[in-house]
Protein backbone atom coordinates (compact mmCIF):
# COMPACT_ATOMS: atom_id res chain seq x y z
CA UNK A 1 0.00 0.00 0.00
CA UNK A 2 1.29 3.25 -0.71
CA UNK A 3 1.77 5.56 2.29
CA UNK A 4 0.96 9.03 0.48
CA UNK A 5 -0.78 10.66 -1.56
CA UNK A 6 -0.92 14.70 -3.49
CA UNK A 7 -4.13 16.38 -2.78
CA UNK A 8 -5.14 20.49 -2.94
CA UNK A 9 -6.43 22.23 0.12
CA UNK A 10 -9.89 23.17 -0.58
CA UNK A 11 -10.85 24.98 2.91
CA UNK A 12 -12.06 24.46 6.05
CA UNK A 13 -15.66 23.21 7.52
CA UNK A 14 -17.07 21.48 10.53
CA UNK A 15 -18.72 17.74 10.76
CA UNK A 16 -20.45 16.57 13.79
CA UNK A 17 -19.05 13.23 15.67
CA UNK A 18 -20.98 10.35 16.86
CA UNK A 19 -21.61 11.79 20.36
CA UNK A 20 -22.67 15.13 18.65
CA UNK A 21 -19.58 17.13 19.20
CA UNK A 22 -18.47 19.73 16.32
CA UNK A 23 -15.16 18.81 14.75
CA UNK A 24 -13.22 21.51 12.66
CA UNK A 25 -11.82 19.53 9.68
CA UNK A 26 -9.92 20.72 6.82
CA UNK A 27 -11.05 19.47 3.34
CA UNK A 28 -8.25 17.95 0.47
CA UNK A 29 -9.24 16.94 -2.61
CA UNK A 30 -6.88 14.42 -4.50
CA UNK A 31 -8.69 14.07 -7.27
CA UNK A 32 -6.09 13.93 -10.46
CA UNK A 33 -3.89 12.11 -8.34
CA UNK A 34 -1.86 9.09 -10.41
CA UNK A 35 1.14 7.07 -10.18
CA UNK A 36 4.15 7.98 -12.85
CA UNK A 37 7.20 5.31 -11.84
CA UNK A 38 7.72 2.42 -10.22
CA UNK A 39 11.53 2.39 -8.25
CA UNK A 40 12.72 -0.73 -7.73
CA UNK A 41 15.83 -1.88 -5.91
CA UNK A 42 17.46 -3.33 -9.05
CA UNK A 43 17.05 -0.21 -11.04
CA UNK A 44 16.99 2.50 -8.65
CA UNK A 45 18.85 1.01 -5.22
CA UNK A 46 15.54 1.77 -3.38
CA UNK A 47 11.98 0.65 -3.23
CA UNK A 48 9.43 3.76 -4.21
CA UNK A 49 6.61 4.87 -6.49
CA UNK A 50 6.62 8.30 -8.43
CA UNK A 51 3.28 10.18 -8.13
CA UNK A 52 1.75 12.81 -9.67
CA UNK A 53 -0.43 15.58 -9.22
CA UNK A 54 -2.59 18.47 -11.10
CA UNK A 55 -2.71 18.57 -15.13
CA UNK A 56 -1.23 20.73 -17.19
CA UNK A 57 -0.59 21.74 -20.72
CA UNK A 58 2.32 19.34 -22.91
CA UNK A 59 3.98 23.23 -24.10
CA UNK A 60 4.28 23.63 -20.31
CA UNK A 61 6.83 20.69 -19.72
CA UNK A 62 10.29 20.44 -21.13
CA UNK A 63 11.03 17.48 -23.92
CA UNK A 64 12.86 15.47 -21.35
CA UNK A 65 9.39 15.88 -18.86
CA UNK A 66 6.98 14.84 -21.97
CA UNK A 67 9.04 11.58 -22.96
CA UNK A 68 8.95 10.71 -18.96
CA UNK A 69 5.37 11.03 -18.60
CA UNK A 70 4.52 9.86 -22.30
CA UNK A 71 6.65 6.40 -21.20
CA UNK A 72 3.97 6.41 -17.75
CA UNK A 73 1.53 6.97 -20.45
CA UNK A 74 0.01 9.94 -18.16
CA UNK A 75 -0.87 13.41 -19.04
CA UNK A 76 1.95 16.33 -18.15
CA UNK A 77 2.09 16.67 -14.63
CA UNK A 78 3.16 19.91 -12.50
CA UNK A 79 3.76 18.27 -9.45
CA UNK A 80 6.07 14.76 -8.58
CA UNK A 81 6.68 13.10 -5.47
CA UNK A 82 8.20 9.69 -4.54
CA UNK A 83 6.45 7.96 -1.55
CA UNK A 84 7.11 4.44 0.07
CA UNK A 85 5.05 1.94 0.80
CA UNK A 86 4.07 -1.82 0.62
CA UNK A 87 3.07 -4.57 -2.34
CA UNK A 88 3.72 -1.46 -4.75
CA UNK A 89 4.08 -4.11 -7.32
CA UNK A 90 0.16 -4.23 -7.71
CA UNK A 91 0.09 -0.51 -9.13
CA UNK A 92 1.29 0.04 -12.21
CA UNK A 93 2.39 3.85 -14.39
CA UNK A 94 -1.07 5.71 -15.34
CA UNK A 95 -3.42 3.80 -12.93
CA UNK A 96 -5.26 6.54 -11.24
CA UNK A 97 -4.46 6.62 -7.42
CA UNK A 98 -8.00 7.34 -5.03
CA UNK A 99 -7.98 8.46 -1.89
CA UNK A 100 -9.68 5.67 -0.59
CA UNK A 101 -7.02 3.39 -1.55
CA UNK A 102 -4.55 5.09 0.59
CA UNK A 103 -6.57 6.25 3.34
CA UNK A 104 -9.48 5.40 5.57
CA UNK A 105 -11.54 6.79 8.57
CA UNK A 106 -9.16 6.93 12.28
CA UNK A 107 -5.66 7.17 9.91
CA UNK A 108 -3.12 9.37 11.51
CA UNK A 109 -1.49 11.37 8.74
CA UNK A 110 1.45 13.98 8.34
CA UNK A 111 0.49 16.86 6.06
CA UNK A 112 3.45 19.09 4.04
CA UNK A 113 2.68 22.00 2.43
CA UNK A 114 3.82 25.87 2.25
CA UNK A 115 2.74 28.36 4.59
CA UNK A 116 1.24 31.31 3.78
CA UNK A 117 3.47 34.38 2.66
CA UNK A 118 3.75 37.24 5.36
CA UNK A 119 6.25 39.14 3.23
CA UNK A 120 8.90 41.42 5.59
CA UNK A 121 7.56 41.04 8.97
CA UNK A 122 8.88 42.62 12.40
CA UNK A 123 10.67 40.62 15.20
CA UNK A 124 7.58 41.06 17.10
CA UNK A 125 5.52 39.62 14.51
CA UNK A 126 7.95 37.35 12.94
CA UNK A 127 9.54 35.63 16.50
CA UNK A 128 6.88 36.61 19.11
CA UNK A 129 8.66 38.86 20.96
CA UNK A 130 7.26 40.86 23.92
CA UNK A 131 8.19 44.34 23.18
CA UNK A 132 9.29 46.67 25.18
CA UNK A 133 7.27 48.90 28.20
CA UNK A 134 4.37 51.31 26.29
CA UNK A 135 4.22 53.82 29.24
CA UNK A 136 6.90 56.60 30.96
CA UNK A 137 7.99 58.10 27.72
CA UNK A 138 9.52 54.83 26.17
CA UNK A 139 10.74 54.86 22.41
CA UNK A 140 11.88 51.14 22.39
CA UNK A 141 7.79 49.49 22.26
CA UNK A 142 8.51 47.56 18.99
CA UNK A 143 12.19 47.42 18.66
CA UNK A 144 14.14 44.22 18.60
CA UNK A 145 17.23 45.49 21.53
CA UNK A 146 20.81 44.81 20.88
CA UNK A 147 21.73 42.26 18.62
CA UNK A 148 25.54 42.22 19.54
CA UNK A 149 28.08 43.84 21.63
CA UNK A 150 30.37 46.53 20.06
CA UNK A 151 33.30 44.84 22.07
CA UNK A 152 32.68 41.01 21.85
CA UNK A 153 31.74 39.85 19.42
CA UNK A 154 31.89 43.09 17.09
CA UNK A 155 29.71 41.05 14.91
CA UNK A 156 26.38 39.92 14.30
CA UNK A 157 25.87 36.09 15.10
CA UNK A 158 24.63 34.17 11.78
CA UNK A 159 20.73 32.88 12.86
CA UNK A 160 20.06 36.29 14.90
CA UNK A 161 16.06 36.62 15.07
CA UNK A 162 16.15 39.76 13.59
CA UNK A 163 13.06 41.35 11.13
CA UNK A 164 12.97 39.42 7.69
CA UNK A 165 10.98 37.56 5.74
CA UNK A 166 7.59 35.44 7.00
CA UNK A 167 5.89 32.29 5.88
CA UNK A 168 6.44 30.82 2.30
CA UNK A 169 8.12 27.71 3.89
CA UNK A 170 8.11 24.18 3.69
CA UNK A 171 5.98 23.02 7.03
CA UNK A 172 5.07 19.50 8.08
CA UNK A 173 1.89 19.41 10.83
CA UNK A 174 2.15 15.62 12.23
CA UNK A 175 -0.69 13.34 13.71
CA UNK A 176 -3.41 14.56 12.28
CA UNK A 177 -6.48 12.26 12.13
CA UNK A 178 -8.42 11.64 9.57
CA UNK A 179 -11.99 11.58 10.24
CA UNK A 180 -13.63 10.93 6.85
CA UNK A 181 -12.75 9.99 3.11
CA UNK A 182 -15.73 10.59 0.78
CA UNK A 183 -14.35 8.09 -2.23
CA UNK A 184 -17.11 9.10 -4.29
CA UNK A 185 -15.75 12.94 -4.28
CA UNK A 186 -11.90 12.31 -4.16
CA UNK A 187 -12.06 13.93 -0.80
CA UNK A 188 -10.17 13.15 2.79
CA UNK A 189 -11.55 15.46 6.00
CA UNK A 190 -8.50 16.09 7.92
CA UNK A 191 -8.77 16.97 11.66
CA UNK A 192 -7.65 20.35 12.28
CA UNK A 193 -5.43 22.83 10.34
CA UNK A 194 -3.31 22.15 7.68
CA UNK A 195 -0.28 24.49 6.04
CA UNK A 196 -1.13 26.79 3.07
CA UNK A 197 -3.34 28.71 1.53
CA UNK A 198 -7.17 27.40 -0.03
CA UNK A 199 -5.63 25.98 -3.41
CA UNK A 200 -2.54 25.00 -1.45
CA UNK A 201 -0.82 21.87 -2.65
CA UNK A 202 -0.20 19.26 -0.08
CA UNK A 203 1.08 15.80 0.45
CA UNK A 204 -0.54 13.29 2.85
CA UNK A 205 1.48 10.86 4.30
CA UNK A 206 0.94 8.27 7.12
CA UNK A 207 2.20 9.27 10.31
CA UNK A 208 5.39 8.73 11.45
CA UNK A 209 5.37 8.58 15.20
CA UNK A 210 1.90 6.24 15.16
CA UNK A 211 3.11 3.74 13.00
CA UNK A 212 3.99 1.19 15.25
Amino acid sequence: MIEGIFGKKIGMTHVYSGDGAVVPVTVVATGSCCVVQRKTKSSDGYDAMQIGFLVKKDGRATLAMQGHFKKAATPCLYHLCEVKGTELDSYKPGAPLKCSDVFKQGDFVDVTGRSKGKGFQGSMKRHHFSGGAESHGSMHNRAPGSIGSSSDPSRVYKGMRMAGHMGDERVTVQNLKVVGVRAEDDLILINGAVPGPINGIVIIKRSVKRRK
